[in-house]
Order: C-alpha cells, then structure tokens, then sequence
C-alpha cells in the first residue's frame, strides 16, 4: 500500500469520528476533524504525484472516501437541522446516481473511464467548503446566515448541474458505447 492510500484510508477512518463529533455536540471536534480530512484529501495527491505512487486502488478509493465523508456530513448536519433537507436529498441522489449508473455500465460491459468533469470539481469543492463552514459556525457559534444561505443554493445548483452532465453522459455511453464517468465526485 502506498502512502498516498495510507493517508486516504486515514481520511476514511476519520468519518465515524466526524459522526460521532457531531452527534456527541462536539462541533469544533468535529470541524478539526473535517479540515483534517479535507487536507488530506489535497496531500494524498499531491503525494501519490511527487512519489510515482498513483495507482489504480487510490483513483478508485479517494473519491470513495470522499463521498463517504461529504454524505455522511452532510446527512447527520440535515438530521441536526443545520442543512436544508433538499440539499442533502440532492447531494446523495446525485452521487446514488452515479453508483448506479457505473454499476449499470459494468453489468453491461460498457467501457467505463473514471476522469472526473470540472463540473464535479467545483461541485466536490462547494460541499467540502459548505460543509467546513457549517461546522465552524457550529463549533465557534458564529452564525453567517446571508453567507450559509448563498452557499447552499449555489451548492445545490451546481450539484444538480453536475447530476445532468453525468446523467447526459451515461445515456451517451448507453448510446454510443463510449463515455467518461466520474469516479471523483
């Protein structure tokens, strides 16, 4: 195992504690914990490019660990009442979508590339900030509301553009027999 998938498996471990943060009103355990994870996300990149180690395991596991992390977060901060339901319910149809459309297209033997959209970065990118920032108006009770709310409806819309773009492409792979999907959410 390289160290690059060391350190995303580290990411992985960290979810439960995250959960646990929040549900034990923990918030600034919990939002350590979170920017810990979301710089881990940046330095096993950066560390599986400047050692040779990128792999097939860790394009597969980093944007697992990802959105086990974002989904977990961002249902547990629903169910608090600290993120809009239709939110959540967007965030995790979206990525439900995509799992099951890769999986659709591995039943039927469809040549399935993993090489994310720029839209899923920026998408992945707006959860991870509005995910930070609610855990930090949480843990040093600083409320932003104009800032929180903002950040929400631009998340949401861009997470709904990036349920299209793949949802675009998945009938195009279904179609034609050649496409990307996203396997960094």
């Amino acid at each position: 195992m390289t160290i690059a998938n060391i350190i995303t498996v580290g990411r992985v471990l960290l979810v439960p504690i995250i959960i646990w943060a929040l549900l034990a009103e923990q918030p600034i355990f919990a939002f350590v914990a979170f920017v810990i994870a979301g710089l881990s996300d940046a330095v096993d990149g950066i560390v599986a490019r400047a050692l040779d180690q990128q792999s097939e395991f860790g394009t597969i596991l980093d944007p697992i660990a990802d959105k086990l992390m974002l989904v977990s977060v961002f249902i547990v901060l629903a169910y608090l009442g600290h993120l809009p339901l239709w939110l959540t319910i967007l965030v995790v149809s979206r990525d439900l979508i995509i799992v099951f459309g890769v999986m659709l297209a591995f039943v039927l033997e469809k040549d399935v590339k993993i090489k994310p959209l720029w839209v899923s970065k920026v998408n992945t990118l707006l959860q991870i900030v509005l995910a930070a920032l609610v855990l930090g108006v949480l843990g040093f009770e600083y409320p932003l509301p104009t800032t929180q709310t903002t950040l929400e409806y631009v998340t949401g819309l861009l997470t709904a553009a990036s349920a299209m773009a793949y949802i675009v492409q998945g009938l195009a792979l279904f179609a034609n027999g050649a496409a990307h999907q996203d396997g960094e959410t």
